[in-house]
């Protein structure tokens, strides 16, 4: 496949943009300097954010330039996801980063496509980008709910407790909740 090879020259230029642009996104979503913290900061722990974007975006790339199925690159996919789920992006924001993608392979194919010798490689390449959108899609989706639930269950949990402060929540022992049933079942019988 021509287009593997001159994308693969072309690799670490694509993959800095994409970086670039996807660190943005946090500039843009925060209106603070994130995006310059997460650029700078290349420690694992004190940067677990930039750390998953920067290792996750070179497998990813790798699999869609290769063509292959990464079990590596649906995990870090998978995280990048998990992270932006968890941020406020909305989720057009929080999944653009793939889009962005074909937007910068066609650039660093601009000659390439010129000469018309990759047109139907790239549109093979843009189906597996396309594919991969539509997994993250569903993937973003089943964190977002994953997080509502979590935040079902915890505001059950503090209403709960509010209850139980202001003494408005009693036990009912077993056998008294089996009598009030059972004495309600012989009244309807009557």
């Amino acid at each position: 496949m021509k287009i593997e090879s001159i994308l693969s020259e072309k690799q670490a230029v694509i993959l800095n943009k994409w970086r670039e642009s996807i660190m943005a996104t946090y500039g843009e979503a925060y209106a603070t300097d994130t995006s310059s913290f997460l650029k700078k900061q290349k420690n694992q722990f004190a940067n677990p954010v930039g750390y998953t974007i920067s290792e996750g975006t070179e497998a990813i790339l790798d699999t869609i330039i290769k063509g292959s199925r990464s079990d590596k690159a649906s995990t870090f996919l998978d995280s990048i996801l998990k992270i932006r789920a968890v941020q406020d992006f909305s989720p057009s924001h929080a999944l653009g980063f793939i889009f962005t993608l074909k937007k910068l392979i066609r650039e660093a194919l601009k000659d390439e496509l010129r000469e018309n010798s990759v047109y139907n490689e790239l549109f093979i390449l843009e189906s597996r980008i396309d594919d991969l959108a539509l997994d993250s899609f569903e993937s973003y989706m089943q964190h977002r709910e994953k997080i509502y639930e979590l935040k079902v269950k915890e505001f059950k949990s503090m209403a709960f407790r509010l209850l139980e402060r202001a003494n408005l929540v009693t036990d009912i022992d077993d056998s008294d909740a089996v009598m009030k049933n059972s004495n309600t079942n012989f009244d309807t019988m009557k």
